[in-house]
């Protein structure tokens, strides 16, 4: 079974658990970045704040630039850097953490 599809199975399996939620961070190879297309999304920036956010989709991400610290509903602090390739779960309530100006691809599935 593939990484991304293992993955998948991942997210599936933590949200089958009651109130178990994960943000999956990892880093990509140039070829999974390539195969994904992930210079095609949109770019998205932040200076540096913190604000609440809540997703009713996944999102997928890849920091180009800045630090992040997301912590999620249940006190969990997930740091995030330039290189990250990152997944959020749909269902996710978090406080994200601007620490640097943040510069990433995304997109919502």
């Amino acid at each position: 079974m593939g990484k991304w599809r293992l993955s998948r199975v991942v997210i599936q399996i933590l949200r089958s658990r009651e109130d178990v939620i994960n943000i999956l961070v990892r880093r990509l190879s140039d070829k999974e970045t390539k195969t994904r297309q992930i210079t095609s999304w949109p770019v998205w920036t932040k200076e540096v704040s913190e604000f609440d956010c809540y997703y009713d989709s996944i999102e997928d991400c890849f920091l180009l630039e800045g630090e992040v610290e997301v912590t999620a509903s249940d006190g969990k602090v997930t740091p995030i850097t330039a290189g990250d390739y990152v997944t959020f779960p749909q269902g996710l309530s978090c406080r994200w953490k601007v620490i640097s100006p943040v510069r990433k691809h995304y997109r919502f599935r």
